[in-house]
């Protein structure tokens, strides 16, 4: 119902903001560019769900693979402590929990386009428990939240587009990057928590978080040490090696069951092709009101505004040129990339404002897109209280970022 209300108030916003701007400036030309964007986001979201076809008839065929050879039910029985914590109503051993494993991996290693078909693979096996087939289950919007916060410990696209751009070191933005996402699904765990009632003084849960600080503490240390070439080289290997492993490993188990590995791929490729179709009408609705409230001149004024108030306020405005890439995150992925680059063209990848935007763009996920594409795959219509929650771990995140930029770089 949230996410119905957020839609049509793009809509709304839109409308008013042309009619704002074409009666006080006598800009006509702004009712033009908001259907020309209508038209341009509609076809951008057929183009998605195009790429995504055959990423998912991929990556859907060796997890059918997987699930037959025993390997998913071996990966949820290896992460169960932990989950049977955060997803309670999840019975234990259940195949969902081996996919969720997968997915938050694969988001932990940067790798976003085997994520989502491995997150699409987890709805499916949520929505198999779910007793009423068109509202979010608490354990839905646990794993929307895990998504939506975007826990990454390798950023490698980010550091490819810094490099791109120029940048002297185009991996130091690898450690603001890492403080902001894990502070993002902190709070956004630790939210949802509170709100679905877990018990976080459990010691098996409590390990788990404070391991994870652990963890990142420890990546922030080895890292630190090294110069920016070797972090990027590092980095990208460690990501592939493993997901390749991780198909290998996939490959191996079918060989060991004796399984139909063909058949069983093309079964499951075939599941990818049917989800790929189903989730275009849901990124058609969100992309073309995202791309009408942008084409309206919404979001430039309301820039420009949070400039002057921060300015009122007599602090760092330094930061707030960044802000756009803030506000377009939770709504487009290439949006919030766009503006990241922008900024980089505009004022060079080492200026402030560029290293500020890329910790922006690392630290969650695209919010509005995940909600879209996960819950459409499966027809859920009541998110519930999920966009609250999914929108306070990406403040959560963007305030982290913009905090680490100026430890990092202030």
């Amino acid at each position: 119902m949230v996410l119905n209300y957020i839609w049509i108030a793009f809509f709304i916003v839109a409308f008013a903001m042309a009619l704002f701007r074409s009666v006080v400036f006598g800009d006509l030309q702004v009712w033009s560019d908001i259907m020309t964007a209508s038209f341009g986001s509609a076809a951008t979201a057929f183009e998605i769900s195009l790429g995504l076809t055959g990423i998912l008839s991929l990556w859907l065929g060796l997890m059918k693979i997987g699930e037959r050879a025993g390997v998913i039910n071996f990966f949820g029985k290896m992460i169960a402590p932990l989950f049977t914590r955060l997803f309670p109503g999840i019975p234990k051993g259940h195949p969902a929990m081996g996919s969720i494993f997968m997915n938050v991996s694969a988001n932990m290693l940067g790798l976003d386009n085997a994520a989502t078909p491995l997150g699409l693979k987890a709805m499916q096996e949520l929505q198999s428990l779910n007793k009423q087939k068109g509202t979010a289950t608490d354990a839905m919007i646990m794993f929307l939240i895990l998504n939506a916060s975007g826990l990454c410990f390798i950023p490698i696209s980010i550091m490819m587009y810094r490099a791109q751009a120029g940048a002297v070191n185009p991996t130091d933005i690898f450690l603001p990057i890492l403080l902001a996402t894990f502070i993002s699904t902190f709070v956004g765990i630790v939210a949802l928590c509170l709100k679905q009632r877990i018990r976080l003084a459990d010691p098996v849960l409590l390990g788990w978080l404070v391991g994870m600080g652990g963890i990142i503490a420890f990546i922030v240390w080895l890292f630190a040490g090294m110069d920016g070439a070797r972090v990027e080289r590092y980095s990208g290997f460690i990501a592939n090696f493993l997901l390749f492993s991780v198909i290998i490993m996939f490959l191996c188990a079918g060989l060991r069951k004796r399984i139909n590995m063909y058949e069983t791929f093309i079964e499951g490729a075939r599941d990818g092709f049917k989800t790929a179709v189903t989730i275009i009408p849901y990124l058609v609705a969100i992309l073309v009101a995202i791309g009408m409230f942008r084409a309206s001149g919404a979001m430039t004024y309301l820039t420009q505004w949070t400039t002057s108030a921060v300015a009122f306020c007599g602090l760092d405005t330094g930061w707030v040129e960044a802000l756009p890439t803030a506000l377009m995150k939770p709504l487009s992925g290439s949006g919030s990339r766009g503006m990241m680059i922008d900024l980089m063209a505009a004022h060079g990848p080492d200026a402030f404002v560029s290293r500020v935007s890329a910790a922006i763009q690392g630290s969650t996920d695209t919010m509005f897109y995940v909600l879209a594409v996960y819950f459409g795959s499966v027809g859920v219509r009541k998110t519930r209280y999920a966009v609250g929650y999914a929108l306070l771990a990406d403040v959560a995140g963007s305030v982290a970022g913009v905090l680490a930029a100026y430890i990092f770089f202030g």
